[in-house]
């Protein structure tokens, strides 16, 4: 793998998150657009890279429309329902709080940050577009059917609760429609999916072993950092007992029937 497009990832997204961070300082407060700028950054780096790496076409191609399709579509998601249509994430309003004097620090390191976290997650996509081979293997496209189910599966889950929050009487409720009875949190599912797509899609390829830090980088922030736990504690403080209940009857990540369906399914057969 060529380290030296990394770099260049790396270095071709930091003036593009510094320009966000200076209009997050003065003109719009609202830290998501570090968030939309990983995502619109690692679109336009996917296909940089397209154009830079030296493997087979088809694949160069493919591989940057997956990245591109990815970044864009989530990033174009986030500018809307996180900065236009709604305010700011309570957890970024949570982390300046508890952070006091030290929060400019914070936001700085956060958006330039992110400039770093496009060039690691873009290495699964370098080890894909170096191959050299013409043929598609079984596993490539496998790897490009899990991406469907991912990517597609993220965008149905942000659509329904997109509406459901839309709905004014939906206030101080717990969406329980579409995706969201079977996961409390389905669009984190996907977003892991997506990752996994890039290893199936490796295997086989030298270095494959390297695609790994997709899904386990991602799946470990939204689990135990950034996703579930701020999404949950904030969940609780709004909606209390009826989120309780969710909690109770629902899965917290890979959908699943919820116990009450699960119970008159199991009846039914018995």
């Amino acid at each position: 793998m060529d380290w030296g497009l990394f770099l260049w990832a790396w270095l071709v997204t930091t003036p593009m998150m510094l320009g966000l961070w200076v209009t997050y300082r003065w003109c719009h407060p609202n830290a998501a657009l570090a968030d939309v700028g990983f995502c619109v950054g690692f679109g336009l780096v996917s296909i940089g890279l397209g154009l830079l790496t030296t493997g087979d076409v088809s694949h160069r191609i493919v591989v940057a429309a997956l990245g591109a399709g990815y970044g864009f579509r989530l990033g174009v998601y986030m500018f809307y329902a996180r900065i236009v249509n709604a305010p700011e994430d309570s957890r970024y309003q949570l982390i300046r709080e508890k952070l006091g004097s030290r929060a400019e620090w914070w936001a700085f390191v956060y958006f330039t940050g992110q400039a770093l976290a496009i060039a690691v997650f873009s290495i699964p996509l370098l080890v894909l577009m170096t191959d050299l081979h013409e043929a598609w293997s079984v596993w490539e496209m496998a790897g490009v059917g899990i991406w469907i189910v991912g990517v597609g599966g993220e965008a149905v889950a942000d659509h329904q609760l997109n509406r459901f929050r839309r709905q004014a009487y939906n206030k101080g409720k717990t969406c329980r429609e579409g995706l969201w009875r079977y996961s409390r949190h389905p669009n984190y599912f996907f977003e892991g999916v997506h990752w996994c797509a890039y290893v199936v899609m490796s295997i086989g390829l030298s270095n494959a072993w390297l695609t790994l830090v997709g899904p386990v980088l991602m799946i470990w922030a939204l689990l135990k950092v950034s996703g579930v736990p701020f999404a949950e504690a904030q969940a609780l403080i709004s909606r209390g007992d009826d989120y309780r209940e969710y909690q109770r009857t629902t899965s917290v990540f890979i959908p699943w029937f919820p116990k009450e369906a699960k119970g008159v399914i199991l009846k039914s057969w018995g």
